[in-house]
């Protein structure tokens, strides 16, 4: 329950910041990364170089959207379930034992919203840009936002092949 509370305080923080946003635009519109058997919404709960080698430590979730988040929601939280699922989404992590990934080194990395400037106020969302595993790696060093939005990890021979940040209404 505890869980649940963090993740819908999280949750209605970023809606707020990201509300507040004057000068966000988009490109195009947003389209949920596809299910498949490969790919698990995770939070990331750090990064780090050894022997060469970058590694991600994760805590896998279960990502809900649009009805389906509604209908999660509703039968896990029937007081408040009538209301739907706050922003159109629903996160379940009943399960937060971490798991550890390499990270390939040509994996694809895109993002939907960041800091690319030191300017928060000024940030743009632009769905799916494309950018660096290095790049992910400074701005995941630098900047705790980016550690509360959850991405689509796709695992491929036990590596982690394409990273997807999951944009938050």
């Amino acid at each position: 329950m505890k869980k649940m509370w963090r993740t819908l305080l999280i949750t209605s923080l970023l809606s707020l910041i990201m509300s507040g946003l004057t000068s966000a635009q988009t490109n195009g519109d947003y389209a949920p990364v596809a299910k498949s058997s490969d790919t698990h919404p995770a939070y990331i709960q750090d990064m780090y170089t050894d022997n060469g080698k970058t590694y991600i430590v994760v805590d896998d979730i279960e990502w809900y959207e649009g009805k389906e988040a509604d209908a999660v929601f509703a039968q896990r939280e029937p007081e408040f379930g009538q209301m739907g699922a706050p922003s159109g989404y629903y996160i379940v992590n009943d399960n937060t034992k971490l798991q550890t990934f390499e990270i390939q080194r040509d994996a694809t990395v895109l993002m939907q919203i960041y800091n690319r400037n030191g300017s928060p106020e000024e940030a743009q969302i632009v769905w799916n840009e494309p950018i660096t595993l290095n790049n992910f790696k400074a701005i995941f060093s630098k900047d705790a936002v980016i550690h509360e939005y959850p991405y689509h990890l796709t695992v491929k021979n036990g590596k982690i092949v394409n990273i997807v940040q999951q944009y938050l209404p």
